[in-house]
């Protein structure tokens, strides 16, 4: 058994009407269950939830600071390449997309490095396109040699790959791999992801358990947020993370919070969620979930971010760049999409403190 097969039992408009049927009393029972079910995660994320947004922050900031503390994780994207063989409407590094494209060799990857480990980083994520004649398992081998010393933590968000890949890149000092679904609307998919191996929403939808049978220290989860209606796709989520948990209970889980920004050559969002949205839906997964792990990205603004991190999140990055040689090299490539927070990882730490937070920087060693 695998989530496809858990997945195929579910009805996309029959979730769909579930969620938005529930009344101000699913609130209320849901908020009161000492154990959070599905049906509760439904009720939480409902337009009905929305009048008790203060109660649900509240919790959900009890929560957070019962099971982690006041403590902010910090981690930096390191985008290695943006050359890709998909075209998908919603990202500028899709193929369709006229751009330069550019992919890091050894020594521009040790001046990002260099650049990144000064503004204090311990915990990085390297990103690519999905292009596999040039960013395959030869590249991310080298890529992990290269740069293991320099970090207790490395995180991948990159293609698909096999449970023996995996495994491989486990043993290369691999902890991490983030792999959003983008959309669980199973039609609507092939809307957004016209060309390439991302195509294959099976393929996609079966990583977890790949990663999960591999051994991954931690899988990351999520869907991009503007594609399909927010609360349907965050209900597949939040079922996914549920089969996982209790098919790999020795991996470790997170979930971030993409909603789709501006870059050049991309579609508009198609279901716009408006900011008390994005507090509800954070809120409802701690609620739902004490243990998994909360990400929120520079996609976000400055006045959200400094607002919003205190009431349920457990990691941000800042000073990201979303291009390949954003740190240290002058390249010409084009960004994957626009950031809104800018601010430097100094400011961002500091704004943490002053919110009476701890900044962790890296909180595990290897040698442990």
């Amino acid at each position: 058994m695998n989530f496809k097969d858990v997945f195929n039992s579910f009805d996309w408009n029959q979730v769909k009407t579930s969620i938005y049927a529930k009344t101000e009393q699913d609130v209320i029972q849901a908020l009161s269950n000492s154990k959070k079910t599905l049906e509760d995660f439904k009720a939480l994320i409902s337009p009905a939830a929305i009048a008790h947004l203060e109660t649900i922050a509240a919790l959900s900031q009890q929560i957070t600071q019962q099971r982690f503390g006041k403590t902010i994780q910090m981690y930096v994207p390191m985008y290695l390449s943006n050359e890709c063989q998909n075209i998908c409407t919603y990202c500028g590094f899709s193929l369709n997309n006229p751009i330069k494209r550019i992919t890091l060799q050894e020594a521009q990857i040790l001046k990002e490095v260099t650049a990144i480990k000064a503004l204090g980083y311990d915990h990085i994520l390297l990103v690519t396109g999905e292009a596999n004649a040039t960013v395959n398992m030869d590249y991310f081998k080298k890529v992990l040699q290269l740069i293991r010393p320099y970090f207790s933590h490395i995180s991948i968000e990159v293609q698909p790959m096999s449970e023996n890949n995996y495994k491989e890149l486990r043993d290369y000092g691999l902890n991490t791999v983030l792999v959003y679904q983008e959309t669980y609307h199973r039609e609507n998919y092939k809307q957004h992801h016209l060309k390439g191996k991302k195509s294959n929403f099976d393929f996609r939808l079966d990583t977890p358990d790949r990663l999960g049978k591999a051994g991954i220290y931690k899988i990351g989860l999520g869907c991009l947020i503007g594609l399909e209606d927010w609360r349907t796709d965050s209900f597949f989520t939040a079922l996914h993370l549920t089969y996982l948990e209790k098919q790999y209970w020795q991996t470790k889980y997170s979930i971030s919070f993409p909603r789709l920004r501006p870059a050049s050559g991309i579609i508009d969002a198609a279901m716009e969620m408006q900011d008390k949205e994005l507090v509800q839906l954070i809120c409802a997964y701690r609620i739902f979930n004490e243990n998994v792990e909360l990400s929120l990205s520079t996609r976000e603004s400055e006045s959200f971010r400094n607002n919003v991190f205190q009431l349920g999140i457990t990691s941000m990055s800042a000073g990201s760049k979303t291009n390949p040689g954003g740190y240290a090299l002058a390249t010409e490539s084009l960004e994957q999409f626009e950031v809104s927070d800018e601010r430097s990882a100094t400011e961002i730490a500091r704004m943490i403190r002053e919110k009476g937070y701890e900044v962790v920087w890296k909180d595990w060693d290897k040698a442990m």
